[in-house]
């Protein structure tokens, strides 16, 4: 009997997970360090911080959606 085709299993697709996770976590870092800043008094900083959390992960959708083209 034939066993179904598990698509996870290829190895371009283990690539693209490693890569979803590389750009989850450094926005959480980001995330993190802006809540870090903030409350240690540098608030300015820590809202500048914070807005790299939505452009970093605009920048990781734009780059695998051309991924998935390929």
């Amino acid at each position: 009997m034939n066993q179904p085709h598990d698509p996870s299993s290829h190895p371009r697709s283990r690539g693209v997970v490693r890569a979803k996770a590389f750009f989850l976590l450094a926005a959480f870092v980001s995330f993190l360090l802006s809540v870090t800043l903030w409350f240690l008094g540098d608030r300015e900083a820590g809202l500048f911080v914070g807005i790299w959390v939505p452009s970093i992960c605009s920048a990781g959708a734009l780059i695998l959606s051309g991924r998935s083209h390929e």
